[in-house]
């Protein structure tokens, strides 16, 4: 069903009608379920979201992005999501991976590189986790040394969404001790001594492989360092929020996509004399399914619009993410339900809607992080 939305202009209501008809073109029904069901890598699909500027919608035009509200660009992810989670979460990432050369790189390096990033021709990852550093990120233990002209980097990275795949790394390395010791850099594909691991054999979002990176004395030139060294981690944690709000959009079109699901069936299905959705009991769980989707998606475009009008944002970034991820768990196993058996088989969308949904309560920050954030907002 196509969510009415109330956007801030005639040119966002075109851009999500434009995101419907590629969506629905590239990404819907069985293209999906196939790559899913397959594990395999959807080539051709980014090439063309970027064509129609849908990879970066949120970045000055100046640079090549689309100039768009975070609002708006957000409602786009989701309608993506709707479709295809996975391609979502990628589309999420890449517009993460563009934030730090944006806000913190010298007018040179942006000049340089940006305009390429943001094309749509280049697909971008992020890489700050690794096996000992996920909710604390200052435990990272990879390391960037120092040398003539540039650093030598070795160490492991984790959980990449895009690994091997991607066309440029943000990397966060360690240059000294501490918490300002981390540092910033841009790190090409083509890098020698990276390399990948197998891809991570995953509950959901299996075409989109996420793998470890391996630096093996690979050299960066001083140029690709982003910001000041010793600056990473405030690098990395500025644009979490806005990360965090990505993944609530995207955890807001999984559960749609659960309900629209749910409520086709619920319609067409029969018991006792009547589709089961005149039942009462069958009847108030789908309302309660929408009513938790159209909270999440109220929680994540209010955090959007404090972000679109420079207020501070952060605690409602982590309201956002805790309520529209948790919203998507919630709806994706009531959908199951609402199928009975059949839910439960893999002839069903719904079953894959649930096992993607979990992950979006685990990565950018684990929704008992997000609790964290918000009570030490109070706090405050």
């Amino acid at each position: 069903m196509a969510v009415e939305r109330l956007l801030p202009s005639d040119e966002a209501h075109d851009l999500i009608q434009l995101t419907r008809e590629i969506a629905d073109k590239v990404l819907a029904g069985p293209v999906a379920d196939e790559h899913e069901r397959a594990e395999t890598y959807p080539e051709g699909v980014f090439a063309t979201l970027g064509a129609a500027g849908l990879l970066s919608l949120p970045y000055p035009e100046q640079w090549g992005g689309g100039g768009q509200p975070y609002e708006v660009y957000l409602q786009v992810l989701e309608e993506i999501a709707a479709r295809w989670a996975a391609v979502a979460v990628a589309v999420s990432v890449h517009s993460l991976s563009c934030h730090p050369l944006l806000a913190f790189g010298t007018e040179e390096q942006k000049q340089r590189w940006l305009p390429d990033m943001l094309g749509g021709s280049q697909i971008g990852a992020y890489s700050l986790s690794e096996a000992q550093a996920g909710s604390d990120a200052a435990a990272v233990a990879c390391a960037a040394t120092p040398v003539e002209d540039g650093y030598r980097i070795n160490g492991t990275k984790a959980w990449i969404t895009h690994g091997g795949r991607a066309d440029f790394y943000n990397l966060f390395a360690r240059t000294g001790e501490g918490t300002r010791g981390i540092s910033c850099f841009l790190v090409p594909k083509d890098t020698e001594g990276l390399s990948f691991g197998k891809p991570e054999r995953k509950m959901g979002l299996a075409a989109i492989p996420t793998t470890t990176a391996h630096y093996d004395d690979a050299f960066l030139p001083s140029e690709r360092r982003i910001g000041a060294e010793g600056q990473g981690l405030h690098i990395a944690l500025s644009a979490l929020d806005s990360g965090r709000l990505g993944i609530a959009a995207v955890a807001t079109g999984l559960a749609q996509a659960a309900l629209d699901e749910a409520v086709a069936y619920a319609k067409e299905r029969t018991a006792f004399g009547k589709p089961i959705v005149e039942h009462q009991g069958l009847g108030f769980l789908l309302a309660d399914m929408a009513a938790a989707v159209d909270s999440a998606r109220a929680t994540y475009v209010d955090a959007a619009r404090r972000r679109d009008a420079g207020l501070e944002y952060s605690r409602q970034a982590s309201v956002a993410k805790l309520v529209a991820t948790d919203a998507a768990m919630r709806v994706t196993t009531d959908a199951v339900q609402v199928f009975g058996g059949y839910g439960y088989t893999r002839d069903f969308r719904v079953e894959r809607y649930m096992r993607e949904a979990k992950i979006t309560q685990i990565f950018e920050g684990t929704n008992q992080i997000q609790r964290l954030v918000i009570a030490r907002s109070l706090a405050r």
